[in-house]
């Protein structure tokens, strides 16, 4: 989010969600959460045997710890001849069972470390805990109970304006649609008493409708960096983009701060994040499992967040058309006037209800010969 001002969810009025807003319905969510506790509870049973099997591990290695100290004592008291060759057999028995039961132990120990991470890397809900902050403001909440398991996207629609051409946009539907309906419409420039002066000062434009494409359905798959690390938290320090990433680089580069040889490195402008892939595997396991690091920028060490990096492709994307119920395109507007003066006399001229308008507003005028992007968001009639 932009700042502390911007909420987490955007939320759209009953209207809007009628027109505008496609939903998402939560059935493959609800099984891909089933599978995962599934697995998360098969790893639990086999983290509880092999801490066990560790439990039972430990238990042998002290008896067979005593068992020497016993031996030891024995030998200090100067057993008899016979019974030398004996108590050596048994010293070299209890060594070779410490040795095995010690290797069985951290085999069961690297077990258990790679089940940690398999909890961590394949369970979506254990890996949100090294997820970069963001800061967000809770404003209430504002819907049903029945629609708290639907997912609603507020699409970012950018539409082409050409120039000669603008966009108005009324307060009223119906004064749009009475103004499509008309579909010529006469504008006048001047204001004069003169017939003849009024008639050199008019302008003929066309009125048409806005339609737009939005998603009625959207998959993405998200793939994680086996090698990349997302470094979040970095400090406002005013340096340019290079310097930063040259420090970031040289810092998780050495051995000695858990890092290795980077291979690439890539400065995310919409949140403010460096992305690092090393050459080397497991590097990126170790320092997200840290979590924070403590990295010098200049003469002084801030403390960065390590995440995994996730990325998302599109993988089914469903468009329908859609009708902006508000907004009207007008077209043929020919290059008489400057800019801000045409703009007043289109809304001068739209705003009559003599002339089948009404209450504009929002007006967008682009002059001949230039070109703009006009951005749509939550009400879409609205531009």
């Amino acid at each position: 989010m932009d700042s502390e001002e911007d909420s987490f969810v955007r939320l759209a009025s009953p209207q809007q969600r009628e027109d505008c807003s496609p939903e998402m319905s939560p059935e493959r969510a609800r099984q891909e959460i089933e599978q995962y506790k599934d697995l998360c509870r098969a790893l639990d049973q086999d983290n509880a045997m092999l801490q066990k099997d560790k439990e039972a591990v430990e238990q042998r290695l002290q008896h067979v710890k005593k068992e020497r100290e016993l031996l030891q004592k024995n030998l200090k008291q100067k057993p008899p001849k016979d019974e030398k060759v004996s108590l050596q057999v048994d010293i070299s028995i209890a060594q070779d069972e410490k040795s095995r039961l010690t290797q069985e132990k951290q085999m069961l120990e690297n077990k258990l470390e790679e089940m940690r991470k398999r909890i961590l890397w394949e369970d979506p809900m254990m890996m949100l805990r090294t997820l970069p902050e963001r800061k967000v403001v809770f404003k209430g909440l504002t819907t049903d109970k029945e629609n708290m398991d639907k997912l609603v996207l507020t699409p970012l629609v950018r539409y082409p304006l050409s120039g000669g051409s603008a966009l108005i946009t009324f307060e009223k539907a119906e004064v749009a649609q009475r103004v499509i309906e008309m579909k010529e419409h006469v504008v006048e420039l001047s204001h004069g008493e003169d017939p003849e002066d009024l008639d050199r000062c008019q302008v003929r434009v066309q009125a048409g409708p806005v339609d737009i494409l939005l998603p009625s359905a959207l998959e993405i798959g998200l793939t994680r960096g086996s090698r990349s690390i997302l470094v979040s938290g970095l400090p406002s320090l005013g340096i340019p983009e290079d310097i930063l990433l040259d420090k970031l680089e040289l810092f998780f580069s050495k051995t000695k701060n858990g890092g290795s040889e980077v291979e690439s490195r890539e400065f995310l402008d919409d949140c403010g994040q460096v992305v690092l892939t090393f050459t080397q595997d497991g590097v990126a396991e170790q320092l997200i499992t840290r979590g924070q690091v403590q990295v010098p920028i200049g003469k002084t060490k801030y403390k960065l967040k390590i995440s995994p990096y996730m990325s998302g492709d599109v993988t089914n994307l469903q468009l329908q058309p859609s009708h902006c119920t508000r907004t009207v395109l007008l077209s043929g507007i020919p290059d008489v006037l400057a800019e801000e003066p045409m703009r007043d006399a289109l809304e001068i001229h739209f705003q009559k209800d003599s002339r089948g308008g009404g209450e504009v507003d929002v007006l967008g005028y682009v002059p001949a010969g230039r070109w703009a992007v006009a951005v749509f968001r939550e009400d879409m009639g609205q531009p």
